[in-house]
């Protein structure tokens, strides 16, 4: 018999899709528009991963109250560090990083998703049903045979290891330049070669 996946799996699955849909948004304004992402825009990116980390525990082994810690932590880190960068941007005069996408910048929609993903992680935390293991019955299988729950694990791995890869290429070893201009590890290389 197989046992049907709790509907948590599937909010899981749809909130790491959106997580996923940010971070892919990052690259298309990274990549298109060759805006590189400063270092407090990195430390966001690192706070979405958090989050995903915690969705990804979520489909793989159940729902758990501490997954769901690891995305308020997550949440609340990279929520700290968006408003750290607005409240830099915030007085007139003093400018602002990125192009602004419907008004508002990067970091601003970053601060606004931080605030989603805490809301939204709390309400989650209020239904006690989904914390029901089924990991050892007979008949359930990794990712509560959830397609869409596979699809976004496996996306989330591979932006996360594109996004450590990215870095890497922008800040090479070192400490990331503020604001960054090119990629300091291929110039480095260029420069050796």
């Amino acid at each position: 018999m197989i046992v049907a996946p709790h509907p948590s799996r599937t909010l899981n699955a749809i909130g790491l899709l959106v997580i996923c849909g940010v971070l892919i948004a990052a690259y298309v304004f990274q990549f298109t528009l060759d805006e590189l992402p400063c270092p407090l825009c990195l430390l966001q990116r690192v706070g979405l991963v958090m989050v995903g980390f915690g969705l990804c525990l979520n489909l793989v082994y159940g729902a758990k109250p501490h997954h769901y810690g690891i995305m308020l932590i997550g949440g609340l880190y990279g929520l700290s560090v968006s408003v750290r960068q607005i409240l830099l941007h915030i007085v007139p005069g003093t400018g602002a990083y990125g192009s602004p996408v419907l008004g508002l910048h990067y970091y601003t929609w970053a601060g606004i998703c931080f605030f989603l993903v805490l809301v939204g992680t709390a309400i989650m935390l209020l239904f006690e049903g989904q914390y029901k293991s089924l990991v050892d019955e007979p008949g359930h299988e990794k990712f509560g045979g959830h397609r869409l729950a596979k699809f976004a694990f496996f996306l989330m791995l591979a932006l996360t290891a594109g996004n450590a890869v990215s870095t890497l290429l922008e800040c090479g070893p070192t400490v990331c330049a503020d604001p960054p201009t090119q990629y300091k590890l291929i110039e480095d290389l260029e420069k050796s070669g």
